[in-house]
C-alpha cells in the first residue's frame, strides 16, 4: 500500500493543475456543464464507459476488471457555492459571486486521481462505479438521481463518500458510526396581517410582531420537547417585513434552518413548528402559512463499511492518521444514498488548521488544500482495491 500512495504522487501536479481549473470556473447546482465535461473527457480517455444524464448534470462511470461479483461504488459532487470569493490565491474564481468554497472541487479531483490510478493499474477484480453527483448544496442533487434510478440502473454492494473538514489536521482521515451527520429541513413561515399606518396600531394586525414572538416561541422546541440527549437546533436565519418606519406591513416572512440527529426529534421538532407559529398567529389576530421547502434525513454509516475503511486506511496510512470522529450537526445529502442502500459509510479528511485550509467551508477565505488530493485519492484507490479483491 505504501507504494500506492508513491505511484499516486507521481501524477499529482496533474491533478492539482486539474483542481485549479475547476475552483476557477465553478457552477452551482444543476448547472455544472463544464465541470461534468471536463470529468467525461478525462474518464472517456481513461477507459471508463459513461452513462450520463443523472439529474440534468450529474453521471455514473463505470469500469469493470476480471470476473468478479463484487461492486462498488464511490461519489463525488460537483457544485460550487452562490458565494464571492475572497482569499487572493492566484487560482480563484474568475465567476462573480460564485466560487467552491465547500471544496467539492478538491472532491472530484480526488477522486479523478483515482480513477486515473485504478484504470492505470486495474489492480482489482469487480466493477468500480464512480457517482458524479450535482446539486449536493441544495441537498437534493442525491435525492434526484435516486428517483431516476441510480441503484436499479447501477447496482453497488457497497457505497462511498468523503468530505474535507478545515481545523483538522490535513491528510488525517476521521471515521464515525452509525449516526454522524444531522438531518436539514428548510422551512419558510409566511405571516399574514393586516397593514396600517405606524400612527395607529390599534386598527392594524402587526405581522412583525407576530414574527418576533414567534422566533421567541420557537426557542422553546429544544429546550422543552425535545430529549436533551438527542442534538437539535432550530435557527431562524431570515426575518423580512416592511420597508418605511410608519407603515406597519401587511406580510412578514420567516426562514429557518433545522437538524437533528434522530429521526423520532426531527418529526416532534417539525410538528411543534407548524403549531407555533400557526397558534401563535392566530392568537394575535392574524395567520400563519408554514411552507416545508426540502429536507434530507439524518446521515447514518453502516457499521461494517465504515470499520472496512478505517481499516484501509490504518494500512495506508498508520493509525496514527485514522480517528474516530464525532457527529456534526451539517447536513450532506448523500444521506439519501445511505438511506436507500445502507451498506456504506461517510468519512472526512482533514483540510488543515491555518491560513485558507483552516478557514470554514461556505466562508469567502476557504480553499481546499491541495495536499489532500493524493491522499484521497490513494485512499480511493486502495479502498477499491481491497474490496475488490
Amino acid at each position: 500500500m505504501k507504494q500506492l500512495i508513491q505511484e499516486i504522487k507521481k501524477i499529482e501536479t496533474e491533478f492539482v493543475d486539474i483542481r485549479h481549473q475547476i475552483h476557477q470556473h465553478p457552477e452551482i447546482g444543476f448547472q455544472e456543464v463544464k465541470t461534468s465535461q471536463l470529468v467525461e473527457e478525462k474518464l472517456r480517455e481513461w477507459g471508463y464507459q459513461i452513462q450520463k444524464g443523472f439529474a440534468g448534470t450529474g453521471m455514473v462511470s463505470t469500469l469493470k476488471v476480471g470476473n468478479g461479483n463484487k461492486i462498488l461504488g464511490i461519489r463525488a459532487e460537483m457544485d460550487a457555492l452562490p458565494i464571492q470569493e475572497n482569499n487572493g490565491l492566484a487560482w480563484m474564481s474568475k465567476i462573480d459571486g460564485t466560487a467552491h468554497l465547500c471544496g467539492h472541487d478538491g472532491h472530484t479531483t480526488m477522486l479523478l486521481c483515482a480513477a486515473k490510478y485504478l484504470a492505470q493499474t486495474k489492480n482489482f477484480n469487480g466493477t468500480l462505479h464512480l457517482i458524479w453527483q450535482p446539486a449536493e448544496e441544495l441537498l437534493c442533487g442525491g435525492s434526484k438521481m435516486l428517483e431516476e434510478g441510480l441503484f436499479e440502473q447501477f447496482k453497488c454492494d457497497r457505497i462511498y463518500a468523503m468530505h474535507n473538514m478545515p481545523g483538522l489536521k490535513a491528510g488525517e482521515f476521521y471515521f464515525k458510526k452509525g449516526k454522524a451527520m444531522a438531518s436539514s429541513d428548510t422551512i419558510e413561515i409566511t405571516i399574514t396581517g393586516v397593514g396600517g399606518h405606524g400612527a395607529f396600531p390599534h386598527k392594524a394586525v402587526d405581522p412583525i410582531v407576530i414574527g418576533s414572538q414567534i422566533v421567541m416561541e420557537l426557542q422553546t422546541i429544544v429546550s422543552r420537547n425535545v430529549d436533551p440527549f438527542s442534538p437539535a437546533v432550530v435557527t431562524v436565519g431570515c426575518f423580512k417585513a416592511g420597508e418605511a418606519a410608519n407603515v406597519i406591513p401587511n406580510e412578514a416572512l420567516l426562514k429557518l434552518s433545522v437538524r437533528t440527529l434522530d429521526n423520532h426529534a426531527r418529526q416532534i421538532v417539525l410538528k411543534r413548528i407548524n403549531e407555533i407559529a400557526k397558534q401563535v398567529a392566530e392568537s394575535l389576530g392574524g395567520k400563519a402559512d408554514v411552507n416545508h421547502i426540502n429536507g434530507s434525513p439524518v446521515l447514518t454509516n453502516g457499521d461494517d463499511a465504515t470499520e472496512f475503511a478505517y481499516e484501509v486506511a490504518c494500512k495506508l496510512f498508520g493509525k496514527e492518521k485514522c480517528h474516530d470522529g464525532e457527529p456534526y450537526m451539517a447536513s450532506e445529502d448523500f444521506a439519501f444514498m445511505l438511506e436507500a442502500h445502507p451498506d456504506g459509510s461517510y468519512f472526512f479528511v482533514g483540510n488543515g488548521q491555518e491560513g485558507v485550509n483552516g478557514c470554514p467551508v461556505h466562508n469567502p477565505g476557504y480553499d481546499f488544500n491541495d495536499k489532500n488530493i493524493v491522499a484521497g485519492g490513494a485512499l480511493w484507490a486502495a479502498i477499491t482495491e481491497s474490496y475488490l479483491k
